[in-house]
């Protein structure tokens, strides 16, 4: 079914990150749906790993520029773009010295989570929101992979709960075996300050409890590993969402 606006909202995608299942799937399903002559866009953060000078990232000055509050602190959004390397797929990333700076993805290298990756999830949700907004692009489906894309759905249907931009769009989420770690004690403020509660995530605020918490916000969730751990293969069985196994890439566009 061509023709539909997609939208693919990840943390990690081949080449800009190698050896994981994610990043190859997050690949294949864009550059399938691309070829098959979808509008396809895709947004994932700028990590500081990813190579600017090799993968030819430029910052488009019209759409950066924006701030966005994180519990009462100013934080300034730079967008930058690529085109896949080979291909005619644009791949926004989400940029801002301090949180995507740091060469590490989520933890130091001692193995200790970083103290703000709560704020660094809040921060690429509510920066891809607003640049799809400033845009003008409506998409028709959002997939998101990856746990801090699970913060997305969550926001839609709370913070941005009246904004009608994104009513139509279908969201699916893909679950996949990330390492899990704990989220700041006090990200339930950091949330209420944008009018957010009563998620029981918060309970327990962790990576893994974020993602299946998404499950509730969004339209379908689909395995993006064929064998899920055994809390998210539990989440995965008891959500009333609409659901579907593991599927390989060829056949992703039966769910959209």
């Amino acid at each position: 079914m061509p023709n539909q606006k997609i939208l693919y909202i990840t943390t990690e995608m081949y080449p800009y990150q190698e050896d994981t299942n994610m990043a190859a799937v997050v690949n294949k399903m864009a550059l399938k749906m691309h070829n098959e002559g979808n509008d396809v866009r895709v947004f994932m953060p700028r990590f500081g790993q990813i190579s600017e000078r090799k993968f030819q990232l430029h910052e488009v000055i019209r759409l950066s520029g924006m701030n966005i509050i994180i519990n009462d602190l100013d934080q300034p959004l730079i967008i930058k773009v690529a085109s896949l390397p080979g291909e005619r797929l644009q791949v926004y990333f989400i940029d801002n010295e301090e949180y995507f700076k740091r060469k590490q993805y989520y933890f130091d290298d001692e193995g200790n989570p970083f103290e703000d990756n709560d704020e660094r999830a809040i921060f690429f949700a509510r920066g891809v929101i607003e640049t799809i907004k400033k845009l003008n692009w409506v998409p028709d489906v959002i997939h998101l992979n990856g746990w801090m894309a699970s913060f997305v759905p969550i926001y839609l249907k709370t913070y941005y709960e009246s904004d009608t931009y994104f009513k139509d769009a279908k969201i699916v989420l893909s679950l996949y075996n990330e390492k899990d770690a704990a989220l700041a004690s006090n990200i339930d403020e950091k949330l209420k300050f944008d009018n957010i509660s009563g998620l029981k995530a918060l309970d327990n605020p962790s990576v893994k409890t974020f993602v299946m918490e998404s499950m509730n916000y969004v339209d379908m969730v689909v395995k993006g590993d064929e064998f899920l751990d055994e809390d998210l293969d539990k989440a995965f069985n008891e959500t009333t969402t609409p659901k579907s196994e593991y599927l390989d890439v060829d056949s992703i566009n039966q769910l959209y």
